[in-house]
């Protein structure tokens, strides 16, 4: 990465020079603290919501549909809203949601009412699909910037905000503490996550204005979702975002019923494959700039695969507990650092992420529904073949990932534009 680059994309899209690199890191890590703890403390809490439903399992599924619907919703609207909005109102606007969610979530429980449940699940989807994938933009940005790798550790924050929010999840059910308060709390220290963030979001990141779609206009590119690289890296994001996915879905009952683990063993479980992916992408960054994004994305495939054979196909409790942290591992880093390669893909680095974000939580969406029709017939360890596949599929393609050289127009536009000013903020 030439320095120029940077300092082009700093004048684009900062609008106060007041704001450091180091104060936007810290406040996309508290930003994408805030979904996972907010997440866990739902996840960890459903037993008890659907008591104070008083639900059925069917009706259960047809409250936690309301998840899927405003998913699908803010992950299609987040692309288009950050092209004309910036990343800036749209991650507020997600946050938001993922804040207002818990409340509303815990009135309709308190009162007894799945539909207002379904609403605050559907807006705490809206708010996660939307606002997570204008923060993989804003963050990919902060990298390019800083010249170094940063993606890996700030979603690394989002899965410290799972396993913090699961062991408080996890005490608040031991001691009988009640829903209500639970989530309400929760959703307070979010709100103040949120205020504290925000003023060190700058305004315009990922906005095309436009003069530019009137530029563009004149002067037609090739679709991005042309571009055959491009096209690569979304299958390695696809593969990876199915692997971390499967996890968090279905990861328990894997243990319960194919492995025979109790429910709380079950549970603690999952805690070792969060905290797993916690420790890799905390711990990513500096082997990344060490021996380079493409072989890191290969040897992450290659460990999630192992893990999900393991789990698969060897009936050993010891050998899945371990494969457990293998899997937990290879997926860590495969979708921050497939969503890093987009953005280095090529021009218009912010559609390049939105469209590689877009396609990563559709497969969080999409794929563990999808083993869960496939594990009723050939149970959910057999189910594991389709990730296991996919993983192997992501690290054949993880050559396309390896950082991209500039071409000789973009060097040209970068000297260009850099100047004195953009070199006096940094």
């Amino acid at each position: 990465m030439t320095c120029g680059r940077p300092l082009r994309t700093l004048v684009r899209v900062t609008s106060s020079p007041t704001i450091s690199l180091r104060r936007r890191r810290f406040a996309l890590y508290a930003l994408f603290l805030l979904p996972g703890l907010s997440m866990s403390a739902w996840v960890t809490r459903t037993p008890a919501v659907r008591d104070l439903l008083d639900a059925s399992t069917a009706q259960m599924g047809l409250v936690l549909f309301g998840l899927s619907i405003g998913s699908m919703l803010g992950i299609l609207s987040s692309g288009p809203l950050v092209m004309r909005l910036g990343t800036r109102p749209v991650v507020l606007a997600g946050s938001t949601l993922v804040v207002v969610a818990l409340p509303t979530i815990a009135l309709g429980a308190s009162m007894g009412q799945p539909l207002l449940t379904a609403f605050g699940l559907a807006l705490f989807g809206g708010g996660m699909g939307g606002g997570e994938v204008a923060m993989n933009v804003e963050g990919a940005d902060v990298e390019r910037l800083g010249g170094r790798s940063f993606l890996p550790s700030l979603h690394g924050c989002f899965s410290l905000g799972t396993v913090i929010g699961a062991v408080l999840g996890i005490l608040a059910n031991g001691a009988g503490f009640p829903v209500v308060p639970h989530l309400v709390a929760t959703a307070a220290v979010g709100a103040g996550l949120l205020l504290w963030a925000m003023r060190a979001i700058p305004t315009g990141t990922g906005r095309v204005t436009a003069a530019e779609r009137a530029a563009q206009a004149a002067t037609p590119r090739p679709a991005i979702w042309k571009d055959l690289r491009l096209v690569c890296i979304g299958g390695v994001v696809l593969a990876m975002a199915l692997a971390e996915g499967t996890a968090n879905d279905w990861l328990p009952l894997i243990m319960v019923d194919g492995h025979g683990f109790g429910a709380t063993m079950g549970s603690l479980v999952f805690a070792l494959f969060a905290a797993s992916m916690t420790i890799g992408r905390f711990s990513g960054g500096p082997i990344v700039e060490r021996v380079g994004r493409s072989r890191v994305l290969l040897v992450s495939a290659l460990f999630a695969a192992t893990g999900l054979a393991l789990i698969a196909y060897v009936d050993s409790q010891v050998v899945a507990v371990v494969a457990v942290v293998l899997w937990g591992l290879g997926a860590s880093l495969g979708f921050p650092l497939a969503l890093s390669a987009a953005g280095d893909s090529g021009p218009d680095s912010a559609a390049r992420v939105a469209l590689a974000s877009v396609i990563g939580y559709l497969a969080f969406l999409v794929g563990p529904p999808t083993l869960g029709f496939l594990g009723e017939e050939i149970g959910l360890r057999g189910a594991l073949v389709v990730p296991l596949v996919v993983a192997l599929l992501a690290a054949v393609l993880s050559p396309a990932t390896a950082s991209r050289r500039p071409t000789e127009e973009e060097q040209l536009g970068t000297a260009e534009a850099g100047g004195g000013s953009a070199a006096s903020v940094l």
